[in-house]
């Protein structure tokens, strides 16, 4: 199997994905009570809730330069805040939740090394999901009675699971003996990628780190409000703290191959917020409020990146003419 057919066999797994997971929401739920809620959200919290995710894109790209600078390297912040919504904008063509990441690190690798631009886009997006299970984790004492077993040990095991993943990352010596015997280009040790790789995370140290961390601490808990406010929008009261049980779950949904997570998310919604009373339609109509604001943020990043684009050709052209 070549890559284009490989290419377009992973294609079609996603979006059979995304069809099979709404077939099944709408399968149990009557879409037209869906529509009904949706156009009657109010839109002053729909208008809050764009706010927050455009606030977050500088958050997050804040997070991404502190990564940059631990390693040594150095972009302008407004041109890592144009790759996130660039990298937002690409998530709803690359059919995935983690597409627009592949774009950030392509554009980044421009202007610093493949692997530092490989190693902090990854680092940047595991501490930003670190720090989703560790927030919940100090909320579980506030959980309703009735909230799911199972949700509690997810949260459990992601929270000290990745905890523990951290700390063996940033152990570089520890990794490259532990993945020594790895064939080829799995080696951990020598001039391998994976050895690259890893040289640039473990590079940014732990006051980068640390730092990021603190970041998506910020950042998470816009993400929860964003969350509340367009629950608020469609006139719910579940209580803030309630969001931050669940959106964890709910973010990392969004990494399971499919059309930038819609479908697996929607699933999930009704078992999610049964604890917290929220009819079934209600929870679907809610996680496709949430993703029409982000891809309403999404959007823009297409001038963004038709801008920087044009910018970046007069720069080369300016380049060649001085050579």
């Amino acid at each position: 199997m070549n890559k284009k057919t490989k290419k377009y066999a992973a294609n079609l797994l996603k979006i059979g994905i995304t069809v099979v997971g709404l077939y099944l929401v709408l399968r149990e739920v009557q879409p037209a009570v869906i529509i009904h809620t949706l156009s009657e959200a109010k839109l002053g919290w729909v208008f809050v809730g764009f706010l927050l995710v455009n606030i977050s894109m500088a958050l997050r790209a804040y997070r991404w330069s502190t990564l940059l600078r631990g390693v040594g390297a150095t972009i302008k912040l407004k041109r890592l805040i144009a790759l996130y919504y660039v990298g937002s904008f690409f998530n709803m063509f690359l059919l995935s939740g983690i597409g627009g990441d592949v774009v950030r690190i392509l554009e980044a690798a421009r202007e610093v090394p493949g692997n530092i631009a490989t190693g902090t886009v990854l680092l940047d997006r595991f501490t930003g999901l670190l720090m989703l299970f560790v927030m919940a984790l100090f909320a579980l004492p506030f959980r309703p009675d009735n909230f799911p077993t199972y949700l509690v040990w997810l949260v459990v095991i992601g929270a000290v699971g990745g905890m523990v993943f951290l700390l063996l990352l940033m152990q570089e010596n520890f990794l490259r003996w532990l993945g020594h015997w790895l064939p080829g280009p799995l080696k951990t040790e020598g001039d391998t990628p994976i050895a690259r790789l890893l040289d640039a995370v473990a590079g940014c140290g732990w006051r980068a780190v640390g730092g990021a961390l603190v970041i998506s601490l910020l950042f998470n808990l816009l993400l929860a409000l964003l969350w509340k406010t367009s629950s608020m929008a469609l006139g719910l009261t579940v209580p803030y703290l309630y969001f931050v049980l669940v959106v964890p779950i709910l973010a990392v949904l969004i990494l399971i191959p499919s059309v930038g997570g819609l479908g697996p998310r929607e699933m999930m919604a009704p078992l999610l917020f049964a604890a917290a009373g929220v009819l079934p339609e209600t929870a679907v109509t809610l996680s496709f409020l949430v993703f029409l604001t982000d891809r309403l943020t999404g959007i823009m990043g297409a001038p963004i990146y038709l801008w920087t684009t044009i910018q970046d050709g007069r720069q080369g052209k300016r380049h060649a003419k001085n050579n």
